[in-house]
């Protein structure tokens, strides 16, 4: 296992005073909060938005978080922080981060520092609550956060300072994309800047989870795009289509995701080499530009067919 040890005692003695306090049934139980900041939540989420309640805001909301997907492992990947139960005995792993690699793969685990899940909580909480602007969702907005944050170093997989600086990460991605907004107004300059601003990590990054976000970035930004140019969907409020949307959407995304991952063989895509990590990249660049580039031209077939 590669990477670098750094801690505070006070960190690890939190961790590990957690995990007694709670034993392993509290620790099993509260783990679940970490699904908030997951993929599976997230593209559920913005697959909500974007589909069916809002474009504009599901579009705002997905921009904010897929840098935070490609910027944080670009962090991860200077610092190679590795988790604290990789060196700590009196710390468990209670929520593997890749259930399909080894617990000690580091690649596939990736590294701690910052919190993927605390940026992608604090970051969709601010979003929302700056662009949807109301009371409940500010206090939520401080409480999901709070959750997710918690519940990843009692699990084992993280620091207390890789949730702050989770939290750091995903408000100050908001601030920067907002500003950005306003000042870059054509949306294909903005894509291509912040595109750039992505490239990097190829350079440099090893972990799956870099390759994950550059491909979900580039899919969505591909699709947005392509959406605007030939789709022009339109959202809907009427509860049938909008759960209809969701779910079918949501299907397709793993469907989609399971069917390219046939040509090739399970020890190749979990051998972490640089073809494996190409393939990640563009199986979900493909599969996210086909969810919300290509899927949303069905709503516009089926309010035809309706009329």
């Amino acid at each position: 296992m590669a990477g670098n040890t750094f801690f505070f005692n006070w960190e690890v003695d939190i961790a590990s005073g957690l995990q007694k306090l709670f034993g392993p049934d509290g620790i099993s139980l509260v783990s679940h909060f970490s699904l908030l900041g997951e993929e599976i939540f997230i593209v559920l989420l913005l697959g909500l938005l974007y589909w069916s309640y809002d474009k504009r805001i599901g579009r705002r909301v997905c921009e904010n978080l897929l840098m935070i997907n490609v910027w944080g492992p670009m962090i991860k990947n200077v610092f190679l922080r590795r988790r604290p139960y990789f060196d700590h005995e009196t710390i468990q792993n209670y929520r593997t981060v890749d259930k399909n690699a080894d617990p000690l793969d580091i690649q596939a685990q990736g590294y701690s520092f910052p919190s993927g899940h605390s940026a992608n909580s604090a970051g969709l909480c601010y979003s929302l609550a700056m662009l949807l602007k109301k009371k409940w969702i500010a206090i939520l907005g401080v409480i999901i956060p709070l959750l997710v944050g918690f519940s990843r170093v009692a699990v084992g997989v993280h620091y207390i300072t890789d949730v702050l600086g989770g939290w750091t990460l995903g408000i100050l991605t908001v601030v920067i994309l907002n500003a950005l907004t306003k000042v870059v107004k054509k949306r294909w300059v903005l894509y291509g800047v912040l595109t750039l601003t992505a490239l990097p990590g190829l350079f440099y990054c090893k972990s799956t989870d870099y390759f994950t976000g550059l491909g979900m970035l580039l899919g969505f930004f591909g699709a947005v795009l392509f959406e605007e140019r030939f789709v022009n969907f339109e959202n809907t409020r009427k509860p049938l289509w909008f759960i209809l949307r969701i779910v079918c959407g949501f299907a397709i995304f793993g469907a989609l995701n399971s069917l390219l991952k046939m040509p090739f063989s399970k020890e190749f895509l979990n051998s972490g080499s640089t073809a494996s990590l190409y393939v990640r990249l563009l199986r979900y660049a493909v599969v996210i530009f086909i969810d919300f580039g290509i899927y949303p031209m069905f709503f516009k077939l089926v309010e035809r067919t309706k009329e």
